[in-house]
């Protein structure tokens, strides 16, 4: 039933329009229902879940549990807890003045029980909007039990000139101010384990204990847990006894393929209008741009238990069009599209987020970070040109033939990073072997990416051991391979 909130104000209104109490865990799984019924998105905004993390999170819903989201960093936890929010009554009544929103119908606070015992139908009615119903608080080791559940007052104990013996010196914590909302501890195992036991009564029988006080108070709560599993062993651990109060543990995962991570980037990224305006951006570089989250996933250099963030990608995609709007600033120009080359200006997003093994700290996080790069180049040049083959004979004919023998002929090939796009475009160009190879495998491609192929032929080959590349102060230069270890001699 919906109620009209700017009509009642007070608890004899609210009961003449039929108003019925329902707990926070009906609330959502009735609205649930009703969303699955009509066929509407639950959780948008999400994506990759939809066959996986979501369904297991319905059916929680629908159990009523408290829920732990056990994944890595960057999989959504939090941002899955705060959209649980929509599912929520747009209003709810509570007794005005309460602390811990009391129930017009079932108040529990002495405040809300004395105000209704004096009132009665005239007692004052306050609303509350559902998005004021969402309380989060980040696990530390500082976290008191004063903070989340409560302590005595001596100040308000002064001030009314209270006995510590009086229940009113009591000043609430968090989770009973959060009575009807949905509650997020994040990162649970950081919480110490006496903390986590003052959460068993809460989640189980519904008191809270302060002080020596005592006080049944069955708290209308949706509990939400966020941990990552190597916190368990790490840096602490959830107490098995919680681990038992917690109705269903979800697991959640990065996203499976290329597009999906492309969908969260884009969401997820912060930028100015005027870089989206000025930097075209091809589709090949934002899938190199996830490639390179893939490839840390599963590099030997970066420690797999701790993950690799959806921020990455993110932090990443910001870099690359500041990068390119850069140039254009320096150029005088309104446009540009991204290169290859402008990658390197994702390595400092790159190097903030992945934790790295002892191979890696030998190579160090820029090393690491490039090596990453070349590494999603290798991974993609093969959806665009003819797979090479590292363990072809010497003799043995590719199409890059003609094109390493052009670099083997010639004195190399630099690209500098503030090559104006006619500039660039230009040196491209001036490789008439790699035109044809452009014209031979990708004859159809929209001629504004066709630049960004180009490098990517540059850098497959590299990537490959075919031909080298140097970084200098102002730019890339490509050269034969092997006419580099001689002029190295």
């Amino acid at each position: 039933m919906k109620l009209n909130h700017k009509e009642i104000s007070t608890l004899g209104a609210l009961k003449k329009a039929g108003y019925q109490t329902k707990s926070i865990k009906d609330e959502l799984r009735d609205n649930l229902r009703d969303k699955i019924k009509n066929g509407e998105e639950t959780f948008s905004g999400v994506w990759g879940y939809e066959d996986s993390v979501i369904p297991e999170l319905e059916r929680a819903i629908l159990s009523r549990h408290n829920i732990n989201l056990l994944g890595l960093r960057g999989q959504a936890k939090t941002r899955l807890a705060r959209l649980m929010v929509k599912l929520l009554d747009e209003w709810i009544p509570f007794v005005e003045g309460s602390e811990i929103n009391d129930d017009p119908l079932q108040p529990m606070s002495r405040y809300a029980m004395e105000l209704v015992a004096e009132k009665g139908d005239a007692t004052p009615i306050s609303w509350l909007h559902r998005d004021d119903r969402f309380y989060e608080k980040l696990a530390t080791p500082d976290v008191t039990v004063a903070d989340l559940i409560g302590d005595v007052d001596p100040i308000k104990a002064a001030n009314l000139k209270l006995s510590y013996a009086d229940d009113r010196v009591i000043h609430f914590g968090m989770i009973p101010r959060a009575n009807r909302c949905i509650f997020v501890i994040n990162e649970l195992p950081d919480l110490q384990a006496r903390i986590q036991v003052s959460l068993f009564n809460i989640l189980q029988e519904g008191d809270i204990q302060i002080r020596g006080f005592k006080l049944r108070l069955p708290l209308d709560l949706q509990f939400i847990f966020t941990a990552n599993p190597e916190d368990y062993t790490n840096r602490g651990s959830i107490v098995t006894p919680l681990k038992d109060r917690i109705g269903s543990q979800i697991l959640t995962h990065y996203p499976d393929d290329i597009e999906t991570a492309r969908k969260i980037t884009e969401q997820e990224s912060n930028l100015d209008a005027r870089q989206t305006d000025s930097v075209y951006v091809p589709d090949v570089a934002k899938d190199l741009l996830e490639q390179i989250s893939f490839e840390a996933r599963d590099s030997e250099y970066v420690d797999a238990k701790s993950g690799v963030s959806a921020r990455t990608s993110i932090t990443a995609f910001e870099n690359l069009l500041s990068t390119a709007e850069r140039r254009t600033l320096l150029n005088g120009s309104e446009h540009t599209m991204v290169r290859l080359s402008d990658f390197l200006g994702v390595i400092p997003a790159i190097t903030g987020k992945i934790e790295l093994v002892y191979e890696g700290e030998q190579e160090g996080a820029d090393g690491v970070a490039a090596i990453l790069i070349n590494e999603a180049v290798k991974s993609l040049f093969p959806e665009f040109f003819p797979k090479i083959d590292k363990l072809e004979r010497k003799d043995a004919e590719t199409p890059y033939d003609e094109l390493l023998q052009w670099f083997f002929q010639g004195q190399g090939f630099e690209l500098l990073d503030d090559f104006t796009d006619e500039e660039y475009q230009r040196a491209l160009d001036g490789i008439p072997e790699l035109n044809r190879l452009i014209k031979n495998y990708q004859p159809e491609w929209p001629e504004k990416d066709i630049y960004f192929l180009k490098e990517l032929v540059l850098w497959g080959l590299v990537a490959h051991k075919k031909l080298s590349k140097n970084r200098f102060s102002e730019g890339y230069q490509f050269k034969d391979l092997y006419g580099s270890f001689i002029s190295g001699l």
